[in-house]
C-alpha cells in the first residue's frame, strides 16, 4: 500500500544525459556549417598587368665569400658594395639569403642587416 503523503523524487539523471549528448553534436556540427553570402565584387582595370617581381637571391659560402649573381664580394665591404649595386634593383623585391650552416650567427645577421640598411624590405632567411 503506498502512502500519498510521500513527496515524489525527480530524477534528472536521463534529463542531463540528453542534453550533454545534445550539447556534443551541437559542438561537433557548428564549425562544419557555412554560410554563403551573395557579392558583387567590382570589376578590375583589364588594362593593368601584373609585373612579375624580380627576385635577388645572395649566397654566403663558408669562407665568408658572398655571391650576388656573378659578382663575389667580402663580408667585410659588402655592405658599402651592396648600397652601390642596390639602384639597380627594385627595392619592393624579394631577397633570399642563403647561408651556409657552418657559419657564426653573428656574420649571418650582418648580411641580413646590411640588406635592409640597403632599403630592402622582403628579406628572407632561406634553409634547407
Amino acid at each position: 500500500m503506498s502512502s500519498w503523503d510521500e513527496e515524489p523524487d525527480l530524477n534528472i539523471t536521463p534529463l542531463v544525459d540528453v542534453m550533454l549528448v545534445l550539447m556534443a553534436i551541437l559542438m561537433v556540427t557548428a564549425p562544419t556549417v557555412t554560410f554563403q553570402e551573395e557579392l558583387t565584387l567590382p570589376d578590375g582595370s583589364k588594362s593593368v598587368q601584373v609585373s612579375n617581381m624580380k627576385t635577388l637571391t645572395i649566397r654566403m659560402d663558408k669562407n665568408k665569400t658572398i655571391y650576388l649573381n656573378k659578382d663575389t664580394y667580402a663580408l667585410d665591404t659588402f655592405a658599402d658594395d651592396f648600397v652601390n649595386q642596390s639602384v639597380k634593383y627594385d627595392k619592393n623585391s624579394e631577397v633570399y639569403i642563403r647561408a651556409d650552416e657552418n657559419l657564426e650567427y653573428k656574420n649571418v645577421m650582418y648580411l641580413l642587416k646590411s640588406v635592409k640598411a640597403a632599403g630592402f624590405k622582403k628579406v628572407s632567411l632561406i634553409t634547407q
